[in-house]
């Protein structure tokens, strides 16, 4: 019984031991948990797996706030470490030994490229509460390579060049040159000169006792205030007899064609809150493009920036651990011609309006014009309150762009309505309409509305005579006959009531409110450029197209690398078609009855036509006048303006006149 009783005794104490065998944590299993911590980057954790030399080297505030603040600052992303396991073999030696080496890979992507290195990772075996257990033995060189004791890590930023945008002949329109930042000496600045420098810069006293208040000035420190162009000679010149006033040269965004281009390019500045959200990989001080193209291409002109992570060591030379070059941006040319730019903006002399010019062969936007304008370097080098006010409470509405707008087209809208009607087969080239009087009234529904032209006829009315005459009622009889269906359909073969297909947002044109003309009235106001139907003048250029290429609808291009004659819409007229409203466009300028008769003597043969649209708010009243004209030389078609002018009521023929003596001078 005792020698049962022994040997049983025996197996119990084979069997705990055993079991205590089979229960011990392997190094693999507490590798495989730090490094787990490791990538999911649990600093606190990963502190409690370290070797008790380890701990007493490196505490844990260290630790934690050296890896926490590397990895955030350096951008640290899809870290992923990796390590070989050990043979059974291998583990059992470890066992022994009390200490297990593996080989690890550490991968990740930070703000200057990938990382990737190889490094030997050591577990010590250690008794801590009466457990034993595995203990990793750390140093700095796991964060990254080369990286010892009392060594530093250090990021260099190099911001890339901003891209230039230039104009078809590479003329600048948008360039990166050098400004005058002014600023202040504080130990060697009179305080009674404090009003002189604000009036000189334009800006109030109180911002510069801001400036001068912030925590880092010193007496002897630069106290940058505000930045000037170098055009700006006399207020530098000025600024610059002030003691204790100084400047330093930087690198700034200039116009050279101010305001004849503002609403085009528009300007860049400095990111606001709003913006450093919607792009987080900007910094606090980068500049952006605010509006214009500096905005609508900002991704394409401002590059990337470029970065390296440096590592330092005292005796050593610095190891660039990773680096990411820097990519500028890109220059852009546009299809626009600025001498033509510059000599429509002229052409207004400060009256608002609007105008598009395009090459209707090729679908090239020439000139995109916006009048008045405001000169963009006041907004990149922060324009002040006063000069802000003055631009918003201008009644001409210099910040207004008007070019990406719509409004009434008027009788401009005649020829395009000709052509959806020659095309439905509802007017014939030949055919006339006999009408009687000045005004006309289709009866039932229209209650006393009636349309009203002009001027009488003595013979039945074509289409050449409505178009030369301007012929309200000839057009609102025509696109009632033919329904507001097929007019609708026409339309928008033209384009209206669709996105343009262009690289600068143009709003959209509409057709009505409603977007339909079931309303008879309505409809044939529409025909005529009244109603409320709206166009943009890019959509009003593009939509005479067809009339100069055999019924092809081109898409509006900007960007001197994009295919020319790109098709928006085709086979909305037919070459007959075509030919008989060119005829007819021509006749508006050489018939003695023709609304566009004032350019008949001009030294290049011009067609087009005019169109006045009436804004008011009913019937009764009598309501401000906006002046069109969409013109082109008649011969070599190879540019056409869509121009309008607000508020012309007391100026006749003024818009008429302007585009001709722009495509005068122009094939001159």
């Amino acid at each position: 019984m005792r020698k049962i009783l022994l040997g049983l005794s025996l197996l119990i104490v084979s069997l705990m031991l055993s079991a205590c065998s089979d229960n011990e944590v392997s190094p693999d299993e507490t590798l495989n948990s730090y490094t787990k911590e490791w990538n999911n980057q649990k600093f606190t954790d990963m502190y409690k797996k370290l070797s008790s030399d380890t701990k007493e080297t490196y505490k844990k505030e260290d630790f934690i706030d050296r890896y926490e603040k590397i990895y955030k600052d350096l951008d640290i992303k899809d870290l992923k470490i990796t390590n070989k396991t050990l043979s059974d073999k291998e583990i059992e030696k470890a066992k022994k030994s009390g200490e297990a080496t593996y080989a690890i890979t550490v991968k990740m992507d930070s703000i200057a490229g990938p990382i990737e290195f190889d490094k030997k990772l050591k577990l010590v075996r250690e008794e801590h509460d009466d457990e034993k257990d595995w203990y990793v033995k750390w140093n700095p060189n796991f964060i990254f390579p080369n990286l010892k004791d009392g060594g530093k890590i250090s990021l260099e930023q190099i911001e890339p060049k901003r891209g230039e945008i230039l104009d078809r002949n590479q003329m600048p329109l948008a360039i990166n040159d050098t400004a005058h930042q002014i600023g202040i000496i504080p130990d060697d600045f009179n305080e009674a000169n404090k009003q002189q420098v604000a009036n000189l810069l334009k800006i109030s006293t109180d911002s510069i006792d801001k400036k001068l208040d912030a925590d880092w000035v010193e007496p002897n420190l630069f106290v940058p205030l505000q930045t000037i162009s170098k055009d700006n000679k006399s207020t530098y010149e000025s600024l610059m007899d002030i003691p204790g006033v100084s400047s330093q040269d930087v690198t700034t965004r200039t116009y050279p064609t101010g305001k004849a281009t503002s609403h085009l390019i528009g300007y860049v500045g400095k990111i606001s809150a709003e913006e450093k959200e919607e792009h987080p990989d900007y910094g606090s001080e980068d500049m952006i493009g605010k509006r214009g193209l500096e905005k609508v291409l900002e991704k394409q002109l401002r590059g990337e920036s470029g970065s390296k992570i440096i590592i330092t060591q005292e005796d050593e030379e610095d190891t660039v651990l990773a680096e990411k070059k820097v990519k500028d941006g890109q220059n852009i040319q546009l299809t626009i011609d600025v001498n033509l730019q510059e000599k429509i903006y002229d052409s207004y002399d400060g009256e608002a309006g609007t105008s598009t010019a395009v090459n209707p062969k090729t679908g090239e936007t020439l000139a995109l014009v916006s009048s008045p304008g405001f000169d963009p370097s006041l907004f990149v080098n922060s324009i002040s309150q006063s000069e802000l006010e003055k631009l918003q409470d201008d009644t001409q509405q210099p910040l207004l762009n008007r070019f990406n707008s719509t409004y009434a087209p008027g009788s401009v809208m005649k020829p395009i309505s000709a052509a959806i009607g020659l095309n439905e087969g509802t007017i014939k080239p030949d055919e006339g309409l006999t009408i009687k009087g000045k005004s006309w009234s289709n009866g039932k529904g229209w209650g006393d509305y009636k349309v009203k032209r002009v001027s009488e006829s003595d013979k039945p009315v074509d289409v050449t005579d409505a178009l030369i005459r301007s012929d309200n009622i000839y057009f609102a009889k025509q696109i009632v006959k033919m329904g507001d269906k097929n007019y609708v359909k026409g339309l928008k073969n033209y384009g209206f009531d669709q996105k343009i297909p262009f690289k600068y947002p143009i709003e959209r044109s509409q057709i009505s409110n409603s977007g339909n003309l079931k309303n008879e009235v309505l409809l044939a106001n529409t025909s005529y450029g009244q109603g409320e139907i709206e166009v943009s003048p890019t959509q009003l250029a593009m939509a005479y197209t067809p009339i100069l290429n055999k019924g092809t609808l081109l898409k509006p291009t900007l960007l001197k690398s994009e295919d020319t004659k790109q098709v928006w819409h085709d086979n909305v007229l037919n070459e007959k078609q075509a030919d008989v409203l060119q005829k007819a466009l021509r006749k508006v300028v050489t018939d003695s009855r023709g609304t566009a008769k004032v350019l008949k003597d001009e030294k290049v043969d011009i067609s087009g036509k005019t169109g006045t649209a009436e804004l008011k708010r009913s019937a009764d009243e009598k309501g401000h006048e906006n002046s069109w004209f969409v013109g082109y030389p008649t011969k070599d078609q190879d540019l056409l303006i869509a121009m309008m002018m607000e508020k012309t009521e007391k100026k006749g023929s003024i818009v008429t006149e302007n585009v001709g003596k722009i495509i005068s001078d122009w094939k001159k």
